[in-house]
C-alpha cells in the first residue's frame, strides 16, 4: 500500500555534511596539495578513500547519464556492500548546466523517505560513496553528462537495490534557486 511521498530539501554539498555517506571529491585548499611537474602543476593527493573490498579491484568506467527533470520521485536506491563507488564529472566548463544531484541514506537495512538526504553537487564536485552507503543512481540535471567512475569488480555480489515505499520527491518548487541553470 502506498502513501504520500515524502518532499527532499535539496542541500549544497559539502564535505562536511557528506561525511557520513563517504567523501566529496574537489580541489578544495583544506586537502593536502603541492606543486610538481617543475611548478606547473598542483596536485590535490588522495581526496576519496577508495576501497575495493576484500578479492576487489578498483575500475575506471565512464557513465553517462541522461538528464532528469522534477519532479523527480525517488522510489529506489542502491548500495555497494563490497566496496566504494566514486562518481567524478569529467566536464566542469561554464555555467551551472554540468550540476547533479546525490541522494544517499546511512548504512544499515533498507532506508525509508525520511532517511534519504538529497545535495546538489556542482560540475568541480564528485563523491566517493562509502562501502554499503544507499544511493540512488546517477541523477544528471539539465543534460546529458559524463562521470568517471571509480568501482569495485571482483568476486561477490556488489549491488543491492530497495524499493522506497512511500516515494520520496524532489521538487522544483522550494529549489528553483539552487537548481535551476
Amino acid at each position: 500500500m502506498s502513501h504520500a511521498a515524502r518532499s527532499l530539501t535539496v542541500e549544497p554539498l559539502t564535505a562536511e555534511a557528506f561525511a557520513p555517506f563517504g567523501e566529496v571529491i574537489e580541489a578544495r585548499e583544506a586537502a593536502r596539495h603541492y606543486t610538481l611537474n617543475a611548478g606547473n602543476t598542483e596536485r590535490f593527493h588522495d581526496l576519496a578513500q577508495l576501497d575495493p573490498g576484500d578479492g576487489g579491484r578498483v575500475i575506471a568506467s565512464i557513465f553517462r547519464g541522461a538528464p532528469r527533470g522534477l519532479p523527480f520521485t525517488v522510489s529506489l536506491m542502491e548500495r555497494h556492500p563490497q566496496g566504494s563507488q566514486a562518481f567524478m564529472p569529467l566536464f566542469n566548463g561554464g555555467g551551472t548546466s554540468r550540476r547533479y544531484l546525490v541522494v544517499v541514506a546511512p548504512r544499515g537495512p533498507a532506508p525509508t523517505a525520511e532517511q534519504l538526504r538529497c545535495f546538489l553537487a556542482q560540475a568541480h564536485q564528485g563523491v566517493n560513496y562509502a562501502p554499503g552507503v544507499w544511493h540512488h543512481p546517477l541523477l544528471a540535471l539539465h543534460e546529458t553528462s559524463d562521470f568517471l567512475v571509480l568501482d569495485r569488480e571482483g568476486p561477490g555480489d556488489n549491488c543491492d537495490e530497495v524499493r522506497i515505499d512511500p516515494a520520496a520527491v524532489i521538487d522544483a518548487d522550494g529549489n528553483d534557486a539552487l537548481i535551476s541553470e
